[in-house]
This record gives C-alpha cells, structure tokens and sequence, in this order.
C-alpha cells in the first residue's frame, strides 16, 4: 500500500471550493427542477464523487497549473475516493437517513465531500 497523500491546505482550499461549486450548482438543479414540476431521481455519494472527479479532471485541464495543483492530483483524488468509497457511503448513508426522508442531490454532495475531506485528513495524518 502506498504511503498516505498529504495535500497542502491550499490544495485542501481549492478541493473545498470546487466542492461547495458543486453543492450549489445542485442547489441551483433542484430549484429549476421544482418550478417546472419536475421529481428529483435519487443520488448516491458514488455519483458525487464521480461529479467532484469530473470536475477536478476539467478544472485541471483548464487551470490546473496556474491555481498550483500538483502534478498527479487527479490520480491521487481518484486513489483516494476508490479507496474512501465504502466508508463515505456508509457515512453518507447514516447522516442522510436520520430524518427518514430522502436526501436531495445538494445534501448527498455536502455530505460526501465534508466525508472526503475527513477522509483525506485521516490518512493523511493531518488536519487542515
């Protein structure tokens, strides 16, 4: 097994910010979705993650070295949410569950990313 990641808090920042992009961009989906009528189909914190991956795969593309992301990101981010997956989602599951009712895209998004985030923490020994 490889040695855990350890990402700098700017890098941290950046992750955090392109996660909460993502949350209101949910946010800004089920609004339009409600005032046309429309029923949100259920999400799962795999589909987030995959979301976070496809993101950060753009963002690098488009501005990865002037914001200072490392060399290798992205394969690091998928290393770790590969591994992560099963506790975020058992995580996820239980916060999201407890009120009975079905999470909406933007709670299941929060929920894994803030998990993620701990995650990455955990194994990397640190917190940030």
């Amino acid at each position: 097994m490889e040695s855990p990641k350890t990402f700098s808090g700017h890098v941290i920042g950046l992750l955090k910010e392109y996660m909460q992009d993502l949350v209101d961009q949910a946010t800004q989906e089920a609004r339009s979705q409600e005032q046309f009528g429309f029923t949100t189909a259920p999400y799962r914190p795999d589909q987030a993650i995959s979301d976070l991956l496809a993101l950060l795969d753009d963002r690098i593309e488009s501005e990865g070295v002037q914001v200072g992301l490392p060399d290798g990101f992205l394969h690091d981010m998928w290393n770790l949410c590969n591994e992560g997956l099963s506790p975020i989602s058992d995580r996820v599951w239980l916060e999201a569950n407890l009120d009975g009712q079905s999470p909406r895209k933007a709670i299941v998004r929060e929920l894994t990313y803030r998990a993620l985030i701990d995650f990455i923490n955990t194994n990397s020994g640190e917190e940030h």
